[in-house]
């Protein structure tokens, strides 16, 4: 009796190999030796054989433990269940799928177990104001879809008549073909997978039990939405093709970008101009806030630009919860333009009457600038 091949040399992979690895190892090696493609050659099968044994042992960790510690002795006289060369163990069912899964079409997987297709899903792009995103609203849309056809009622025959079952798959939506020494079995060409043909269709629907019609569809989208949330409706999509189950409808959202206002989860921020003088003096502005109500923010003297005052709970609700965000408002110190002779007198006596202390951090980077330099000359 010829000694078999060692399980990695088959394989083509050393004896560390991770299942990442032999899992290619073995695809590359199935699909090479299969009989499909090598037809009337004995060698071929054999080696096809030999390679769905060795992936079968050296997937199991148990199995790999034995065989690397006593090799093929490890499977004689009954020993770990027998090596078998079939076709039971899993490997072959992985490399199945590449080689005939084009044989199954797409379509015979969207099927479900009656044969009937499932309807598509929707997509359905909407864009909202922010203030809408602030409150939540009700929203109607119309949506152009496929619904079940009420003449028939979604079976696709003409009123009055039923489908028959198809003659080549005698209804089970699936035939068996031989592929070389084995069977494999394929949706029915006839048929397309359905069990059941028409012989005389729906004249409204052509017999596909469904037709294109508008919808009015109410959507509701509650307060704190964000851009980008998916809202799924279930049972509003395509219907399915001579009754079959009807797909879903995703609405997208996205929300304008505003005037005034930027989102940030919860928080909301406005930068707001002032001028110099009220920043230098102290004074006060009112915000109106996306609830339509006004606030007034106090500026503290000797404000600086960029500085930030917090409103409590004046910002975005947070979905589905009893909780809400901030408003954030940043103050831009607004430099005077188009001076009249008097405004610019003034300033420049300003400039005069100034000292380190009215602009401090100006001060303090000149003279560390200064210091930076005379560092050099050292």
């Amino acid at each position: 009796m010829p000694m078999k091949a060692d399980f990695y040399e088959t394989l083509g992979v050393q004896r560390g190999a991770d299942e990442k690895e032999l899992k290619a190892a073995f695809r590359k090696q199935a699909m090479r030796f299969h009989p499909d493609r090598n037809p009337d050659d004995p060698a071929a099968e054999q080696k096809f054989k030999e390679v769905n044994e060795a992936y079968d042992c050296l997937r199991d960790p148990q199995k790999r433990a034995a065989y690397d510690r006593f090799g093929h002795a490890a499977f004689e006289n009954g020993g770990m269940g027998g090596g078998g060369g079939g076709f039971a163990g899993g490997g072959f069912a992985d490399i199945f799928e590449d080689i005939f899964g084009d044989m199954m079409g797409a379509a015979g997987r969207r099927r479900s177990s009656g044969g009937r297709e499932r309807g598509a899903d929707l997509r359905y792009n909407m864009e909202i104001a922010l203030e809408e995103a602030y409150t939540g609203k009700t929203a109607q849309i119309h949506v152009p879809s496929s619904i079940q056809c009420t003449d028939c009622s979604g079976s696709g025959a003409r009123p009055g008549t039923q489908p028959t079952t198809c003659p080549m798959c005698q209804g089970h939506g699936r035939v068996r073909a031989s592929q070389g020494f084995f069977s494999i079995e394929r949706t029915c060409p006839q048929c397309q997978g359905r069990g059941q043909t028409i012989t005389d269709p729906c004249p409204k629907c052509s017999g596909q039990g469904r037709v294109t019609e508008e919808r009015s569809l109410s959507v509701n989208i509650p307060a704190g939405i964000e851009d980008g949330t998916r809202i799924r409706l279930a049972g509003e999509g395509e219907a399915g093709l001579r009754g079959g189950p009807t797909g879903d409808l995703y609405i997208f959202l996205s929300v304008k970008p505003h005037e005034f206002f930027q989102r940030d989860g919860s928080d909301l921020y406005c930068k707001v101009p002032i001028s110099m003088t009220t920043a230098a003096l102290g004074g006060s502005f009112e915000v109106t806030t996306l609830d339509g109500t006004q606030t007034r923010v106090k500026v503290p003297e000797g404000s600086q630009n960029g500085r930030q005052f917090r409103l409590k709970g004046k910002g975005m609700p947070v979905l589905r919860q009893a909780q809400v965000g901030d408003l954030y408002i940043q103050v831009a110190v607004e430099t005077p333009q188009n001076l009249s002779k008097r405004q610019r007198e003034l300033l420049e006596e300003f400039e005069r009457l100034s000292s380190k202390e009215n602009s401090p951090q100006s001060s303090g980077f000149f003279s560390r600038m200064k210091e930076f330099l005379e560092s050099f000359g050292e």
